[in-house]
This record gives structure tokens, sequence and C-alpha cells, in this order.
């Protein structure tokens, strides 16, 4: 069983830098938040996931509470069960894109809409922040996709 040790501070350092201090799920910034974001195991530590670098992800409370300790859902669209979003091995561009007026996160897969179900990436609240966070131009982060 991988270690329970503390991620040190070094390594978390690392996870914030390599996101861009983006939550890898949701993509809300770390910048705005009162709460900084969780070092999160994609492959959970109760799953024989460990501390190392290719294992962490930055998170937002919401999507590291939702996640728990799950690597797949149920697609709303096919009702199949596929992988949930991994940010290490997968592409944020390749699995979602922000809705035309940018508040929304849309699905363009399987794994990416059953990752937007189980953690509820559009819940009211985060659409008001980034409707919020659009209109002083800090929403949606450079370089994600736009649906036109």
């Amino acid at each position: 069983m991988a270690s329970r040790n503390k991620i040190t501070e070094f390594v978390q350092q690392q996870v914030r830098h390599r996101s861009k201090n983006l939550c890898e799920y949701c993509h809300a910034s770390e910048q705005w938040q009162y709460v900084k974001f969780t070092v999160d195991h994609v492959l959970p530590i109760s799953l024989g996931g460990t501390n190392s670098l290719d294992n962490l992800a930055l998170a937002c409370f919401h999507c590291n509470r939702r996640k728990t300790n799950r690597l797949t859902a149920i697609d709303p669209e096919s009702g199949e069960t596929v992988s949930l979003f991994n940010p290490r091995q997968d592409s944020w561009r390749e699995h979602f894109v922000w809705s035309a007026d940018k508040c929304q996160v849309l699905g363009l897969t399987a794994t990416g809409r059953a990752t937007i179900a189980v953690l509820n990436l559009n819940r009211e609240r985060i659409i008001h922040i980034r409707a919020a966070d659009l209109e002083v131009e800090r929403h949606p982060p450079v370089d994600d996709p736009v649906i036109e």
C-alpha cells in the first residue's frame, strides 16, 4: 500500500505550477478563491495510488470532494460506464469546451460528459462565479476552447 505521508510543499508547488493554478477538472482559478485548492490523487491512495508527481492534480474543494475515490462514472448520454477525466493522461480540450456564453463546461466525449455529471461542474454557484469573472475578464482561462 502506498504511503499516506503528507505531500511535500515542494511537490505541491510543482503541481500548482504545472496546472497554472487551475483546478484541473473544472478550470476554476485558485488565484480568485478564498481557500487554497487541494492536491488530489488521480489514482486514490486507497486504490494503490502514490504521492508521485505523475499521480497528482490540483483540484478545487468541490471537485475533490465530489471525485472522492471514483475512477469511472456513467455517461448521461449513452448510459455507459466510462473513465473519469484523468488530468495526467487526458487533454482537457479534447474532452471539454466552454459554452458560447462561456459559463458552462460542455462535454465533447463520454468521459467529458460523465466527469461533468459526477463532479457537477455546472452547478449554479459556479456558473454565477464564472459570469462575474467573465465581466472582469478573468474567465475563461487563456487557451481554453469556446464553442462557436
